[in-house]
């Protein structure tokens, strides 16, 4: 007689199953709608496949469409291997590497059979009407568990050598489990997957692009195809994102940068931005923005070296975990042969500063410092340089130059949650000025982590504490605590910005930081006459100048708000008869601090007004003669309808106003 297993479901009601039974059999017993529905389940927390045998008795959680975060990775996941399989069936030859799923779909990476050649975007079409036939051909996805030598062995025999490297890499006591789909199909995964092809809706998802990628992403090994494919559970899903891909696209920041003479990019200084005249006055604007906030937060404001001597980045720690990440340059010894310099092997070595913390410290050890000082908040609009990959570089979102509204503060132990909770609120009036929402998240320890737990029990309710009383842990601003997401010196809060769009980005951030300090070897003097360490607490709100206007571009689709537009107003003429006042309202409008423009081409003004438009100017004030006779203006507002007729001081007036930037108003 077979062990019967109690199953503990969410309702709290227990079911009896047979020894042998599995997931899907209690949905079965459960009814008929809800066996159609499961996609897998949770045993004990784990997610599982619905065929998985239970051994033991177990709380059970079965997953369907409703629990969308499950239930769309492995829908991606499934898309990816189902994108191999058609691959395979279409082209033979190719070998399959790797497929996982990503944040809006998944991709794979295919070592094209050489006589054929790498893929390209027109091969997409057919592997998407092949993939449909797998998934209408409603193939089951089941679990094996392979011998490693056996598992080798296959791969070995069907050509497929990057398997086989990786099959003989994996860990000696990880179980390498292969999934089928239908019989004559597999791929070697740790899974989970859906019980079949036909789980998956045929018209929510479209393959997107190709591109290449190196095996294991390290450029010395082969080139391989990616194909790229975004999956979602059904139409509607996958029409709601291409929609915002479209809309993403016409926002794009490098597309509106080139539009609205903003700033370029070139390959003679990959990862760094030219900045153009308009382009400029946005960053300025910004910088101006910014000094006024740190001035009323009492921020002292420092500028610190570009370059600093390596043996700085070793007591910090940043040259063993970091340097790969480091422009390095070395001290030369010049050749007195005059035939160009040399590097003697006694050079000592800089870099590039990848980040202001290290410089701050130094700054902060200069004199004695008293438990009186503190806290001391040093900021810096500091310029560093990361050697990112060019392969990663993108547009002003990731650069290789780029400037910080970086700052430290350096403060005792009992000053921790105020500080915070003062940086909290500024955070917030910053962010409401530009108009965004946001979520504040708290980034708790991660497994690999330094320090003890009391620590960081500490250090996560510091933090945890301060936006409690600022307020801010609430619903409304998406409170949420992240699990496993911190630094592996300290936890961190972080600040999600979502745009016009939807989208989120990561901008703002502060942590606290009692490493840094130590290794450094910062102190002040307690009110005790002992030395004691000071807690650094690292904190941003832009994160990156570039970054922030790029996310700004996309957010406003170049329709910046009128205090951050480089030209706030056009006056354009109707007539030569009017250029004479076109010239007088540009004077009036710069003396009231308006940046304005005059158009007094002899083109027809509907051009103008076409023209001014796409470059997004906020407003164009039209005149013609009866203007200049009457002292008016037709005031065109960017978006609207309809020209307003005012006079003169009521359009100076309303564009001053707009013009000024909202924590001055």
């Amino acid at each position: 007689m077979s062990e019967m297993f109690k199953i503990s479901l969410p309702d709290g009601s227990v079911r009896e199953m047979p020894e042998g039974s599995t997931p899907a059999d209690v949905a079965a017993a459960i009814g008929p709608g809800l066996a159609k529905a499961a996609l897998a389940a949770k045993i004990d927390g784990e997610l599982v496949d619905l065929d998985r045998p239970f051994t033991a008795d177990s709380q059970l959680a079965l997953v369907t469409s409703r629990d969308e975060d499950e239930a769309l990775d492995l829908a991606r996941h499934d898309f990816a291997h189902v994108l191999a399989e058609a691959v395979q069936a279409l082209f033979p030859g190719t070998q399959i590497t790797f497929g996982p799923s990503t944040d809006d779909g998944f991709y794979y990476d295919f070592a094209p059979n050489p006589e054929r050649g790498p893929f390209t975007d027109d091969d997409l079409p057919a592997i998407e009407a092949e993939m449909r036939k797998i998934i209408a051909a409603n193939k089951p996805l089941r679990r094996e568990v392979w011998d490693r030598e056996q598992l080798i062995s296959r791969w070995k025999q069907q050509g497929e050598t990057f398997k086989a490297e990786w099959a003989a890499e994996l860990p000696g006591d990880e179980p390498l489990t292969v999934y089928w789909s239908g019989e004559d199909w597999l791929d070697m995964c740790r899974g989970q997957h859906l019980p079949s092809t036909g789980k998956l809706d045929p018209a929510a998802f479209k393959l997107t692009r190709v591109s290449g990628a190196y095996w294991r992403g390290d450029q010395k090994n082969a080139m391989l195809s990616r194909i790229y494919g975004t999956g979602w559970l059904n139409k509607k899903q996958l029409a709601a994102h291409l929609t915002r891909l479209e809309e993403a696209a016409k926002r794009d920041h490098r597309k509106l940068g080139n539009e609205m003479d903003l700033f370029h990019l070139q390959a003679e200084a990959h990862g760094s931005v030219f900045w153009h005249p308009k382009g400029y006055v946005i960053y300025r604007a910004l910088e101006d923005y910014m000094r006024r906030a740190i001035g009323q937060a009492d921020c002292k404001e420092v500028k610190t070296p570009q370059v600093m001597d390596a043996r700085q980045w070793e007591a910090s720690g940043h040259w063993g975990k970091y340097r790969e990440n480091m422009f390095v340059i070395p001290d030369e010894v010049p050749n007195t042969e005059d035939d160009g310099p040399i590097i003697s092997d006694e050079a000592q070595w800089m870099a590039l500063k990848p980040m202001n913390c290290p410089a701050h410290i130094l700054i902060f050890k200069q004199g004695i410092k008293s438990y009186r000082d503190l806290p001391l908040r040093l900021v810096e609009n500091g310029c560093c340089h990361r050697n990112e990959p060019h392969g990663a570089l993108h547009g002003l979102m990731r650069v290789r130059q780029f400037t910080q509204d970086d700052g430290h503060i350096f403060c005792r132990e009992d000053q921790i949650v105020s500080e915070v909770q003062a940086f909290c609120e500024m955070a917030d009036r910053v962010y409401k000025d530009f108009g965004f929402t946001y979520a504040i998240k708290l980034a708790l320890r991660p497994d690999n982590r330094i320090g003890t737990d009391e620590q960081w029990d500490k250090a996560e309710a510091e933090l945890r504490d301060a936006v409690v009383r600022a307020g801010l842990a609430t619903e409304e601003y998406g409170w949420e605590e992240l699990p496993g997401e911190g630094a592996f010196y300290a936890p961190k809060l972080e600040w999600h910005l979502t745009d016009a769009i939807g989208r989120t980005w990561q901008v703002g951030t502060i942590q606290s930081d009692r490493m840094l300090p130590e290794r450094l070897d910062a102190s002040y003097i307690g009110e005790d006459g002992a030395r004691h360490r000071p807690v650094m607490l690292h904190r941003a709100i832009f994160g990156s100048y570039e970054r922030f206007i790029g996310i700004l571009i996309e957010h406003f689709a170049g329709k910046l708000p009128v205090w951050l537009a480089p030209v706030q107003a056009v006056v354009a003429t109707i007539v030569s008869d009017a250029d004479d006042y076109a010239q007088d309202v540009t004077k009036k409008l710069r003396a009231a601090g308006v940046r304005v423009e005059t158009d007094v081409r002899n083109e027809k003004i509907n051009y103008k007004v076409r023209e001014h438009s796409l470059k997004k100017v906020p407003h164009l004030l039209v005149v013609g003669k009866r203007e200049a006779e009457e002292q008016t203006v037709a005031l065109r507002t960017l978006g609207a309808e309809h020209q307003k007729v005012m006079s003169l001081d009521e359009a100076i007036a309303l564009l001053k106003a707009e013009a000024t930037a909202p924590d001055l108003r």
